[in-house]
Parts: C-alpha cells; structure tokens; sequence
C-alpha cells in the first residue's frame, strides 16, 4: 500500500534530473559555461531579445531569449550559460516587484560549496 505521504512511485519517476540547472549568481556563471544554469536577475533594461540585468552578487547579467511580456523587476532565467556574463534563457519566470536577493545569493553559494550534494 502507497503512503499518501510519499506519492506513487510513478510520480518521482516523471521528474526530470538528467540536465539539472545549477544556481549561479554572476560570479559562479564563470564555472558553468556551455551547461544549465539558473539565476535570478533585478532587470534594468531590455533591449530587443536581450535583457540586461543585476545579479544578486550586484555583477551584470545579459540574459538572451524570448522574455515574457510583461516581465517583472525580478526575474529567475534557466538557460545554458554561453559565457561567463551571459545566459541564453530557456525558461523564464517572473519573480514579482519585490524579493530578497541577499537570501536567494546565499543559495547559489550553499548550491556551489559546502552542500553543493543537496543539490542535485
């Protein structure tokens, strides 16, 4: 018999972890080139295709792609990192008006030093 606490089996075995999405903040974006990456990003402006915005280190992002419309202030982006200032977005989700960067930075540090196992 299923727990109802754990879900089915068949249900872990859908969730896709083959081609995770590191955090990164613009500092670590460095480490990750050619692979997935995610980041969250304070927009400062777009131009055509490409958003420019701040990282949560306050470093410069260029994030490429088809961003939504509208895009909010904050912005989570899941992409390939195509250099070490650069992402070219696959998923983009909107984050609000409003968020703490400094706790979403202390992610990415945990996500890419001492817990890095946790994850994935």
């Amino acid at each position: 018999m299923q727990s109802a606490l754990f879900g089915s089996h068949r249900e872990t075995a859908d969730m896709d972890t083959s081609n995770p999405a590191v955090f990164v903040n613009a500092e670590l974006l460095r480490l990750y080139v050619g692979r997935r990456a995610r980041a969250l990003i304070q927009v400062v402006r777009t131009e055509g295709g490409t958003v420019i915005g701040k990282s949560t280190d306050g470093k410069e992002l260029v994030v490429k792609g088809n961003p939504p419309v509208p895009l909010t202030k904050f912005v989570e982006v899941i992409g390939i990192a195509d250099s070490d200032k650069s992402i070219h977005a696959e998923i983009w989700n909107n984050f609000g008006e409003t968020i703490d960067t400094s706790s979403y930075n202390q992610l990415c540090q945990l996500a890419n030093g001492e817990y890095k196992q946790l994850f994935i």
